[in-house]
C-alpha cells in the first residue's frame, strides 16, 4: 500500500494544528488495520490455490504414468464379422484375392495340398498338417475365426490363442532379428513401435505348416511382418505382410483387419487330440466324402 498522501496530509495537519501525535496514532492504526486485511486475504485464499495446484500436480502424475491408449493393447480380440469370406469361416486375415504368382516351388507345394475348405477341398481326401495336430503357427494361426489374448509386459508380449491353446513369445526390448535362428512352427519374433502402430517381426518358420487354411505354401525364408494399431477402445486393426521369396514372386499383402475387444471372455481350452481326431474323421469327415447311394 502507498503511504506517501497519508504522509503529506499529517504533515499539512501538524503545521496548521499541531495535533501531530494524535495523527501519527491514526495513521500508524489505518496501516495496521490495512496491513491485517491484506494478510487475512492471503491466508484464506492460500488454501484453495495450494489444493488447486496439488489437484493439477496429482493429476499431471496420473496421467503420465498412464500409457497411451494406443500403445495397449492387451485383453481378448474376437474377428469382427466379414462379407468377403466363405459363411461362417472369417478366414480372411490373409487375403486370397491380393495373393502374388506363385514360384515353381510355391505351386508345387500348393498343388499337393488338400485343404479342408475352399474351391480345392475334396471331403474325405484333406491332408492338412493340422489333422495330424502338427503345431499351428504364423501367418495361420493368425487367420482363424477364433479369439486370441495379447498380454504385454515390459521387454515382452505374449499371445494366447484358442486354436490349440498356443501360446507365443513377442521379443519388445529392443533385440534385432537373430541372424540364423533355428527353424520352427512359431519362428521367432521381435518388435518395436511406429508411432501408434505396435510392428511385429518373424523369421525362423518351417515349411511343415501352411501358411493359410487353404494350402497356400510357407517356407523357411518367409519372413513374416503383422501391424497391428489400436483404432479405439474397443477395436483393434491388424495387417499382414509375407515376404517369401521362396513361394512367391512379390510379397504378400493383405489388407487391415478388425478385431473387437471382448472384456468378459476367457481364453477356452482347445486342445488337438489325436483320438479325439481320428474319431471325427471316421465318423463326420470322411464319409462326407462319399456320394450318397442312390435307392431306386
Amino acid at each position: 500500500m502507498n503511504y506517501r498522501p497519508f504522509l503529506l496530509v499529517q504533515r499539512i495537519l501538524e503545521s496548521r494544528s499541531g495535533a501531530g501525535s494524535d495523527w501519527r496514532r491514526m495513521a500508524f492504526v489505518m496501516r495496521l488495520e490495512g496491513s491485517l486485511a491484506i494478510l487475512g486475504m492471503a491466508l484464506a485464499l492460500a488454501p484453495k490455490a495450494f489444493a488447486q495446484t496439488g489437484k493439477s500436480s496429482e493429476a499431471a502424475k496420473i496421467q503420465d504414468a498412464a500409457p497411451p491408449l494406443s500403445h495397449e493393447l492387451s485383453g481378448v480380440w474376437m474377428p469382427y464379422p466379414e462379407t468377403n469370406v466363405p459363411p461362417g469361416t472369417g478366414k480372411n486375415a490373409i487375403n486370397q484375392g491380393t495373393r502374388p504368382p506363385l514360384t515353381p516351388w510355391g505351386q508345387a507345394k500348393l498343388d499337393a495340398s488338400k485343404p479342408l475348405l475352399g474351391p480345392r477341398a475334396i471331403p474325405g481326401e484333406e491332408n492338412s498338417p493340422s489333422l495330424k495336430c502338427d503345431p499351428d503357427g504364423p501367418p495361420k494361426l493368425l487367420n482363424h475365426p477364433n479369439p486370441f489374448e495379447i498380454v504385454q509386459t515390459p521387454g515382452r508380449v505374449f499371445m494366447f490363442f484358442e486354436q490349440q491353446h498356443i501360446w507365443r513369445t513377442v521379443w519388445a526390448d529392443g533385440r534385432p532379428l537373430p541372424t540364423d535362428p533355428d527353424a520352427s512352427y512359431l519362428g521367432y519374433a521381435v518388435s518395436h513401435w511406429e508411432g501408434d502402430t505396435f510392428v511385429v517381426d518373424t523369421i525362423g518358420f518351417n515349411d511343415k505348416q501352411w501358411a493359410d487354411p487353404y494350402g497356400n505354401p510357407r517356407s523357411e525364408q518367409m519372413h513374416l511382418t503383422e501391424r497391428y494399431r489400436r483404432l479405439n477402445q474397443d477395436t483393434l486393426e491388424q495387417q499382414i505382410i509375407m515376404d517369401d521369396p521362396k513361394s512367391y514372386t512379390k510379397v504378400w499383402v493383405s489388407p487391415p483387419k478388425l478385431y473387437k475387444l471382448e472384456p468378459g471372455w476367457e481364453i477356452a481350452e482347445w486342445f488337438c487330440v489325436a483320438d479325439e481326431d481320428k474319431s471325427y474323421d471316421d465318423t463326420v469327415r470322411k464319409p462326407a466324402g462319399v456320394a450318397p447311394t442312390s435307392n431306386k
